[in-house]
């Protein structure tokens, strides 16, 4: 089993360790875009227009852009304590097996591609949303790139990425999408809503059971059991793991 997780707009202060070493990072194949973003995003972020262009609140802007600049010399940390937010804060990753987490886990990213927990990066800011100057959009240039660089090995795929992550690879089968919804009640009949604070407290909350549990589900079916079994309610709908919240 793999799971495929997006990253974080909330990430911790600053780095502990030694500045970014593109060469250490998992999926060398990437270094080449890796190099071509790093350093768009850092011309960038020296622009007058840089918050605009990449999309930042104005209470966030001063902050981010300063990391951005900063990206070559700050210092780095474990992409494990980099990413904090509502879905970090339930997949809980210091209560886990550290290697097991790191061997099923591929984080997703708009400046790195993709990572893996042991990989050390500096803070940053840059959506995979972004039109970055002069690349154009992120989801459109990683494509190639992942799709060269990544390979499931045939495990199942757990997909808990927003959607432009998502559009950067299409993960091969056998591969699910973790959806949430939450059903009411309405006029006397069930209804479901897409719902979005919850939802990453969710595939967080499921992402952590299954990897304290040790499960290893190999299709769709056993991941739903195994989803069941910690207690939660879920189906299968065409290629979707959707997972149901009740009031």
């Amino acid at each position: 089993m793999l799971i495929l997780l997006p990253p974080s707009e909330k990430k911790a202060a600053a780095g502990d360790g030694p500045p970014l070493d593109l060469g250490t990072l998992s999926f060398p194949e990437l270094t080449p875009v890796r190099e071509r973003v790093l350093a768009a995003l850092v011309e960038t972020s020296g622009r007058d227009d840089a918050a605009d262009v990449l999309g930042l609140p104005a209470g966030q802007r001063d902050e981010a852009l300063a990391r951005n600049r900063a990206l070559r010399e700050a210092p780095a940390l474990p992409v494990a304590r980099l990413y904090t937010g509502v879905l970090y804060d339930n997949l809980d990753l210091p209560s886990l097996d550290e290697r097991a987490a790191a061997d099923r886990i591929i984080v997703f990213s708009g400046l790195w591609g993709a990572l893996r927990l042991t990989d050390r990066i500096p803070p940053y800011r840059l959506a995979m949303g972004v039109s970055l100057p002069p690349l154009g959009r992120l989801a459109a240039l990683w494509r190639p790139a992942l799709r060269h660089a990544l390979s499931t090995g045939g495990d199942l795929v757990v997909d808990m990425r927003s959607g432009p992550y998502a559009s950067a690879w299409k993960a091969p089968r056998p591969a699910v999408a973790v959806r949430v919804y939450r059903e009411r009640i309405v006029g006397g009949a069930p209804a479901r809503s897409v719902v979005s604070h919850m939802a990453k407290a969710t595939r967080g909350e499921i992402a952590h059971g299954l990897l304290a549990a040790g499960a290893d589900p190999r299709t769709p079916e056993e991941l739903l059991k195994a989803v069941a079994d910690l207690g939660h309610t879920a189906e299968l709908n065409d290629g979707h793991l959707d997972v149901v919240l009740h009031d």
